[in-house]
């Protein structure tokens, strides 16, 4: 359970119809398993221990004798096991059968939840059976000996308040208003469901978008346990189809037919970090809480963590995302063309990528509104630092693109700027870069002056986060299309379009500029060589961009993140070196919130942006002294 991980499991183990004793083995065979497996919360599938399909035998006394008897076996023998299960049974409350979900811990039971929605049409015949739940809260029930809790509860770590789950039976998932929105609402993170869902053609992929969607919408976990193999095939099947699902992703399934066994570990810090995030429709009334005190530890994380979470997984997928992300940029630019009846784009192209997808995003909203491309003008302004490479690159791309190109050398009027401030020369500081830059903007806005038009800004949420721009240079602009493009986003949309580029020239440029280190070519070359490498002076953007995922969009404590980054970079970069540019990140991202106070206008496009009026609201005087000791407590490099 440390930093908020619960190793889930939703298991289907092979029943025998109407054998209760038999069905309970099974079961204690497989929390064994589960505990081997690490494994802290598990679900089993509904009526589990007599089998969903017993038919009329539940109406027989000795089917219900027996099942508390097999009820009374499990509890016996799981009573040294440090996990938290649920399994199905009939049982009688009220003169009335009731379709029920057995949670127990160490031999006891927490609680005993009801089935609330009973289907009653197609192949489901449960009304003949089964009373409804619903309403029940805060009643007494008696199994295996023991009064329990019965009715609609939310169960509640003592250790963790995070950690908390609510319990909903089949087909409650699959109504209208399915109880797992109140028991979220009332602070449960995990929803545990135990079903028998027959399986028909194109039903697992609908049961699959029901736990998926489920899981997005209220930002909780779900654990789906299905019926599967030994349930009577008289006139169905079960498939023992399993999901665990996390805000909106599946993070692990059985396939039909398999193994019945779907293991992976919910974040439930993320899930409340979501539901107080957007906090539009949960209330505080909490009507049944059942507290457990399960121990806290550290699970061994087996789920997916991507080292780029900007960058979709899948190679189509990432295709349709990048052509999306580009019409969105330019279709925010082209909004501000009409709004300001502009005729001319004007920005600086250095042969760099951010620069590079600026001016792709230019010419698509120059398309779109009509506009001749060579309303476009790209300018490239070279100085102390250009390479002969980057500024061949920004003309072969500027060319290729169809645009129109001037070049303007900025080296005399620095040369002559620092003769007025008495600035040296061979003095290569902060005013000696920083100079360059505001030059460079203040040419920029000049010719844009003249022309009536607008220049567009080329910085991306990298260095936005990191501070990585000139205040009142290279930091300005009259709309900035990149403002929430990550660095290793701005990579994957460069050579999308390169390799979709119908104009060979086009493409042979972007592919160098992907080749080309990133640079701000503020200090002078060696050998004609670029001399300055932002990578080397500010860390790995590749690192920054989970950083920023992690920390923005998140919350997550710099603990976690480091976990986080040591497990999903593992070979990749030393533990040191991880810790080494989280304490940077940490740093500059306070320090130079006073620049992301003061950003020009730029389209939001993915889940993270640093737009004062927008998502990210924070003073720029902030400390960020408690969460850096927390680092500094693990040593390492400063």
């Amino acid at each position: 359970m440390k930093d908020g991980f619960i190793k889930c499991a939703a298991i289907t183990p092979e029943i025998t119809v109407g054998d209760t004793l038999a069905n309970a083995k099974k079961t204690v065979d497989s929390v064994k398993s589960a505990v081997k497996a690490g494994v802290k919360l598990a679900v089993f599938p509904e009526l589990c221990i007599t089998g969903y399909t017993v038919g009329d035998l539940l109406l027989q006394d000795r089917l219900l004798a027996s099942t508390d008897e097999a009820v009374a076996y499990v509890l016996q023998h799981t009573k040294n096991d440090d996990i938290v299960f649920a399994i199905g049974a009939p049982l009688v409350k009220f003169g009335k059968l009731f379709n029920c979900a057995i949670v127990a811990y160490k031999g006891e039971i927490l609680g005993v939840v009801p089935k609330i929605n009973i289907p009653n049409y197609g192949e489901f015949y449960e009304a003949r059976h089964f009373t409804s739940g619903e309403g029940i809260v805060n009643s007494e029930i008696t199994v295996a000996g023991r009064n329990c809790p019965f009715g609609q509860a939310v169960f509640v770590n003592t250790y963790d308040k995070d950690y908390s789950f609510g319990v909903e039976i089949c087909e409650d998932m699959w109504v209208a208003n399915p109880p797992a929105c109140d028991l979220v609402s009332k602070g449960a993170r995990i929803i545990l469901n135990l079903s028998a869902s027959d399986e028909v053609v194109g039903k697992s992929a609908y049961r699959r978008l029901l736990v998926q969607s489920l899981s997005g919408r209220l930002n909780c976990g779900y654990v789906y346990a299905d019926a599967g193999e030994g349930e009577s095939t008289t006139d169905v099947v079960f498939a023992g189809h399993n999901l665990i699902a996390e805000s909106g992703s599946i993070l692990a399934e059985s396939k039909p037919f398999a193994d019945g066994v779907a293991i992976s570990e919910i974040d439930v810090k993320k899930c409340a970090y979501e539901v107080r995030r957007n906090n539009t429709a949960y209330s505080c009334q909490q009507d049944a809480v059942i507290y457990f005190d399960q121990k806290p530890e550290e699970c061994k994380l087996t789920r997916k963590v991507s080292d780029m979470p900007f960058v979709p997984y899948g190679e189509e997928e990432r295709k349709e995302r990048c052509e999306l992300i580009l019409t969105m940029q330019a279709k925010g630019l082209l909004k501000r063309i009409k709004h300001t009846g502009s005729k001319k784009l004007v920005v600086g192209l250095s042969g760099g990528l951010d620069s590079a997808l600026a001016l792709l995003v230019m010419v698509k909203a120059a398309d779109m509104a009509g506009l001749d491309r060579k309303s476009v003008l790209a300018v490239t302004l070279p100085c102390f630092g250009t390479t002969k490479r980057t500024k061949s690159n920004a003309q072969i791309l500027a060319e290729g693109l169809g645009v129109d190109f001037k070049e303007v050398n900025i080296a005399k009027s620095v040369t002559q700027h620092f003769e007025d401030i008495g600035q040296q020369k061979d003095k290569y500081d902060v005013t000696f870069e920083n100079a360059q830059a505001r030059e460079r903007t203040q040419v920029l806005m000049d010719i844009a002056n003249r022309s009536g038009g607008l220049v567009i800004g080329t910085g991306d949420l990298s260095e936005l986060a990191l501070g990585w721009a000139t205040y009142n240079g290279d930091h300005m602009s009259m709309y900035g299309v990149n403002a929430s493009i990550p660095k290793t986003l701005v990579r994957y949309l460069v050579k999308y379009y390169a390799d979709t580029a119908s104009e060979e020239k086009v493409s042979k440029a972007l592919y160098d500029i992907l080749d080309t280190p990133v640079s701000p070519e503020l200090l002078p070359t060696k050998d004609g060589e670029i001399s300055q490498c932002t990578e080397n002076i500010v860390g790995p953007y590749e690192l920054h961009d989970f950083f920023i995922y992690y920390a923005v969009r998140w919350g997550f404590e710099p603990l976690k993140i480091y976990r986080l980054a040591k497990y999903a970079f593992a070979g990749r970069y030393e533990d040191g070196t991880i810790l080494k540019w989280l304490k940077s990140f940490y740093k500059r991202f306070f320090s130079q919130q006073f620049k992301r106070s003061c950003v020009p206008d730029g389209p939001k496009v993915g889940s993270v942006t640093l737009s004062p009026r927008g998502d990210w609201r924070m003073p720029s005087d902030a400390s960020s002294r408690v969460w850096l000791e927390q680092l500094d407590k693990l040593g390492g490099e400063e």
